[in-house]
């Protein structure tokens, strides 16, 4: 498998910085329920697409705010056999209120039928063309970034950024490995921002 990276071999970025990440959500908020609820849950949880499409109402907690993903990245325990593993992310209370409102996910709860039922019954490559779609709407440049990876990318980004510890950041975007997690850290770590700023000072 290769190491992953956050540029291409010609130094391009792989992901989404805070001004594109922010022009995402904005242009997402002006798409119907649907593709406004799928855009936010990637923004806010760092999911795969692939893990997105696996969601139901059964692993929303409205009262507990977090969303429960199947890590869908291949796996072994100690036998040599898959296993899987679950990871629950915590999202903003905002968009769980309008995650309910949008899909009455609450109500759905209540039915065995219907809490098991994928909120969004798409494919992954429907979520690809989404998402791409509503980053050109939001005035984000074509290039390699431009895609669900690049948001994905963003969110550990962002994460590090902010001060969330990597064994966190590992647990909440389902990487076997802390060497995946720890590229975020190296790429733009906060330490690294503030000892620049000095130094421009």
């Amino acid at each position: 498998m290769s190491e992953m990276t956050l540029y291409d071999p010609q130094g391009n970025r792989l992901y989404l910085n805070a001004e594109e990440r922010a022009a995402f959500l904005a242009a997402a908020r002006r798409r119907p329920a649907r593709d406004r609820t799928l855009c936010e849950t990637l923004h806010f949880t760092g999911c795969r697409p692939s893990e997105l499409i696996e969601i139901t109402p059964a692993r929303i907690d409205l009262s507990g705010g977090t969303v429960t993903l199947r890590t869908l990245k291949k796996r072994k325990d100690s036998s040599g056999n898959q296993k899987t593993a679950y990871r629950a992310v915590p999202v903003p209370p905002d968009y769980l209120d309008t995650l309910n409102t949008a899909h009455g996910i609450r109500e759905a709860q209540k039915s065995l039928k219907r809490m098991n039922t994928p909120v969004w019954p798409i494919t992954r490559q429907r979520v690809g063309q989404i998402v791409r779609a509503v980053m050109k709407e939001a005035g984000i440049v074509e290039g390699k970034h431009r895609c669900p990876k690049g948001l994905r990318h963003g969110y550990g980004i962002n994460a590090t950024t902010n001060g969330i510890q990597l064994h966190m950041l590992q647990k909440w975007m389902g990487h076997a490995d802390m060497k995946s997690t720890a590229i975020y850290a190296t790429a733009i770590g906060q330490e690294e921002q503030e000892i620049a700023a000095r130094m421009w000072s």
